[in-house]
């Protein structure tokens, strides 16, 4: 017998890997640490604790006015152990002598975790919409960045001298 909350929570689940993946792949297509696999795991356990935390909210409430959950606290619990999982990437990334990366990561993970929360609480319209915009500015807003248009230039200045040392090898 299949019941209507499992295959909702189930619906919200498949929501959730397919919003997190879009932009999971857009993150492990720009070469970054965190790609598809962890935006969706963190998509998914962040639509469960939405899910447990309804479902401790419906049960506390037949125990009386005298118990109360407060959805606040799961939200900030929520926001908190993601954050401590992005703070874990950007220190990483600094051990390893590089300049500071993994903060749009960082970012976009947590990003990630209140889409999930979006599609726990069921609002599919605000996460899809969510989703696209944070897509946007993860693929083309980096084009608009002055460092990366001087990256880019240095990159095309660099593969047009090798190709100049190529081209006077083989005439040599």
């Amino acid at each position: 017998m299949i019941y209507g909350q499992e295959v909702n929570i189930f619906v919200r689940l498949l929501v959730i890997c397919l919003l997190a993946g879009v932009l999971g792949w857009e993150r492990e297509s720009a070469g970054k640490a965190a790609g598809l696999r962890t935006h969706i795991l963190v998509g998914i356990a962040t639509v469960l604790f939405v899910v447990i935390g309804e479902y401790i909210a419906r049960e506390f409430g037949t125990y009386g006015p005298h118990v109360r959950f407060d959805a606040a606290n799961l939200l900030g619990a929520i926001v908190t152990g993601i954050s401590f999982l992005g703070a874990g990437m950007i220190i990483f990334k600094q051990r390893e002598g590089r300049d500071i990366v993994g903060l749009t990561t960082a970012a976009g993970i947590l990003t990630t975790a209140a889409i999930g929360v979006l599609v726990g609480m069921q609002q599919y319209l605000v996460a899809v919409g969510s989703t696209v915009i944070v897509f946007i500015v993860l693929r083309f807003v980096n084009l608009l960045e002055p460092r990366n248009r001087m990256r880019r230039a240095t990159d095309r200045a660099n593969a047009n001298a090798d190709e100049l040392v190529e081209g006077n090898e083989g005439k040599g």
